[in-house]
């Protein structure tokens, strides 16, 4: 019985694509909509902000790292279990293995940590990462053999991604040199475009914090909201 409910589940092979997405997509509504209302995950400056049943801590590095790394290695051994599958599924999980390589390496040589994270937070956001990751994999594996679509986007989309990839490590640089060397303290940055999901959120954590803090400043929508 257990074994012909797995078999309907995994075949035909969408089914499990179309469940995983769907359980996805309910996963980072949830979290938009609790950050909205501005009960930050516990981690950097939001470590200690609201209640936390959780008491097991590492440094804001070790959870970081725990966060992007199984999703850059499960990128990279993609490359060994679904080889020689064309350009359009190379790109795909070259695009993938990348990212998270880059958040990784910025995670152990660029970033500059408040406080810690808790263990159980960072296993939530690493497992949502990794299960985002090998759906996209997974699912464009199961389009092998289709029909190629009648527009190609592949070499626009590489230029879309490499834009995307430098202007984010750029401003996580920038970020970093806010805060001093072996420093802790807070600044207000000046001309970033802060996550919508956590904007409001974070402007009422900083009007918390500083006092000089600028009250007209919109979180989501310039001059709006």
């Amino acid at each position: 019985m257990a074994s012909s409910m797995l078999q309907a589940l995994i075949y035909p092979p969408t089914s499990l694509v179309t469940v995983m997405s769907v359980i996805a997509l309910a996963f980072l509504g949830n979290n938009g909509i609790i950050e909205m209302r501005g009960n930050q995950l516990q981690y950097s400056k939001f470590w200690n902000v609201g209640s936390q049943k959780s008491t097991f801590k590492v440094s804001g590095k070790r959870g970081f790292f725990m966060v992007y790394s199984p999703a850059f290695l499960f990128g990279l051994t993609s490359f060994l279990v679904f080889p020689n599958e064309g350009l359009r599924f190379l790109l795909v999980k070259s695009a993938l293995t990348i990212h998270f390589f880059k958040r990784t390496l910025e995670v152990l040589f660029v970033h500059k940590y408040s406080g810690p994270m808790f263990v159980d937070v960072a296993a939530m956001i690493s497992l949502s990462y990794f299960i985002q990751t090998a759906l996209m994999i997974y699912a464009q594996h199961l389009t092998q053999g289709l029909q190629e679509p009648l527009v190609d986007l592949q070499y626009v989309g590489i230029v879309v991604f490499l834009m995307g990839l430098s202007g984010n490590f750029y401003h996580h640089y920038l970020l970093s040199k806010l805060r001093g060397e072996g420093k802790k303290e807070y600044k207000i940055p000046q001309g970033a475009i802060i996550l919508m999901g956590r904007s409001y959120g974070t402007k009422k954590w900083y009007l918390s914090k500083f006092e000089d803090f600028p009250k007209d400043v919109k979180a989501v929508i310039p001059f709006v909201f």
